[in-house]
C-alpha cells in the first residue's frame, strides 16, 4: 500500500512555495559535477580502477579535467561536450522533485564562496530548490569528474577534502520546522552531521530517506551503517544492488530478497533497484518487482538512482501504491540516463511524462 499517515495530496505545492519546504534534502558540502563522455585510455590513466568513486586531491583532479579535453567522446548535436553542473546524489534528488514534480523542496548544506559554489546555489534555486538553508563559508567548494564511457558507465572522481561543509552543532530545530521528509546520503566522513540531522529531524516529526551511497561505502564502513540502520530512525532506504549484496557481508549470487528484506525488518520502505531489471520494494508484507522503463536509452547512468527516489518520494507524497511508486521512480530515473549529468533536461522531461501517462500514473500539473 501507499504511504502511513503521511503529508496529504494538498501539500504537494509549486516547487519552492513555502518557506517550509516539504522535503529537505541534507548535503552537507555542495559539489559541482563536471562529466564528460570519454574514450577508456583516460580510465585507464584515472587514479583506482576504472569505475566507482573514489576520492582524489585537488592537484589530481585538475590533471583529469586537463586530459579529458584530448579524450572526449562527442555526438551529433552535442553544443558542449562537457557539462558543469550542481553535483551531489542529495541534491540530484532534490532538484528532480522540485523541477520535475512541482514538490516544495529544501537543501541544507554549505557552499564555498567561489565560483563553483555561487553555480551551486544559482543552479539548485533556479530549479525551484529552497536554498535559504544553504550556509555560504569562506573555501572551495567540493567538485567532481564524471567520466562517462560508450556504453554510459561512469567512473567518479570527487575532491572534497578541502571542501566547506555544514557541521553538525550549526544544525537547528528551525532548519527542519514544518517539513515532513528529511533526504540524506550515507557517508562516514559525515556522520556526525547525518545522526544530529536525523535526531533533529525525527523530535521535529519528519520521516528519514537514507541512500546507501556507493558499494564502496557499505563495504568499508558497514558497522556505522548497520548501527544506523538497526536505529529504527530510517523510514525509507534505497539501495542498489551491489550495495545491497554488500550489506550482506558481499556474499555472492544472493538473491536481492534477501537485502531487501533486511532493510524491511528496520525500515518502513526498502527499495533495491536492479538497473536494467528494474526494481523491488517491500513495505509491510507487500513485496513488489517492477520492471525498467524499457525504452530509455542510457548515455550517462550518472543520477538514475537519484531521480529514481525523486519520483518514488514523489509517489509516497501523492498517497500511491508501492507499485505506482516504484513505476513512477523507474520512469524518472529513466529520463535522467537519456542525457549526461544527473539533471534531466526539459526534452527528457516531457518523455518522462509521456511514460507516466501511457503507464496510468498521475503526471504532475506543473508549468516547466
Amino acid at each position: 500500500m501507499g504511504a502511513e499517515a503521511l503529508p496529504r495530496n494538498e501539500d504537494v505545492a509549486p516547487a519552492a512555495a513555502s518557506s517550509h519546504p516539504l522535503i529537505l534534502g541534507l548535503q552537507p558540502a555542495a559539489l559541482i559535477d563536471h562529466v564528460a563522455r570519454v574514450d577508456l585510455s583516460l580510465l585507464h590513466q584515472v587514479p583506482g580502477e576504472p569505475g566507482g568513486s573514489i576520492p582524489v586531491a585537488i592537484q589530481d583532479l585538475q590533471q583529469i579535467l586537463g586530459e579529458v579535453k584530448t579524450h572526449m567522446l562527442t555526438s551529433p548535436g552535442e553544443t558542449s561536450p562537457m557539462l558543469t553542473i550542481a553535483g551531489g546524489s542529495v541534491a540530484n534528488t532534490i532538484r528532480g522533485l522540485s523541477a520535475n514534480f512541482g514538490v516544495s523542496c529544501g537543501i541544507i548544506g554549505a557552499y564555498g564562496d567561489d565560483e563553483e559554489g555561487q553555480l551551486f546555489a544559482s543552479n539548485m534555486g533556479f530549479s525551484g530548490v529552497n536554498i535559504s538553508k544553504l550556509r555560504r563559508k569562506k573555501g572551495p567548494t567540493g567538485q567532481c569528474v564524471c567520466l562517462v564511457d560508450a556504453l554510459g558507465n561512469r567512473t567518479m572522481r570527487p575532491c572534497l577534502s578541502s571542501a566547506v561543509k555544514v557541521q553538525a552543532d550549526e544544525l537547528t530545530k528551525e532548519d527542519f520546522k514544518g517539513s515532513k521528509w528529511l533526504v540524506i546520503r550515507y557517508g562516514k566522513f559525515n556522520i556526525e552531521v547525518i545522526q544530529e540531522a536525523i535526531q533533529i529531524a525525527k523530535q521535529e516529526g519528519l520521516y528519514v530517506s537514507l541512500d546507501l551511497a556507493s558499494f564502496e561505502m557499505v563495504r568499508d564502513f558497514r558497522p556505522p551503517l548497520l548501527q544506523l540502520l538497526e536505529s529504527g530512525d530510517i523510514d525509507l532506504c534505497f539501495a542498489n544492488e551491489d550495495e545491497a549484496m554488500e550489506l550482506l557481508g558481499g556474499e555472492q549470487n544472493t538473491d536481492p530478497e534477501a537485502p531487501l528484506q533486511f532493510l524491511a525488518e528496520h525500515c518502513k520502505w526498502a527499495v533495491v533497484t536492479l538497473g536494467r531489471n528494474g526494481c523491488i520494494a517491500k513495505h509491510g508484507k507487500e513485496t513488489v518487482r517492477v520492471p525498467a522503463t524499457g525504452e530509455a536509452k542510457a548515455v550517462d547512468a550518472t543520477g538514475a538512482g537519484d531521480l529514481f527516489a525523486s519520483g518514488f518520494l514523489y509517489g509516497l507524497v501523492k498517497e500511491l501504491s508501492l507499485e505506482e511508486c516504484c513505476k513512477i521512480g523507474a520512469c524518472s530515473g529513466g529520463s535522467v540516463v537519456r542525457s549526461l549529468g544527473g539533471e534531466v533536461t526539459p526534452e527528457n522531461r516531457k518523455w518522462m511524462y509521456k511514460q507516466m501517462q501511457i503507464k496510468g500514473l498521475p503526471v504532475p500539473d506543473i508549468r516547466n
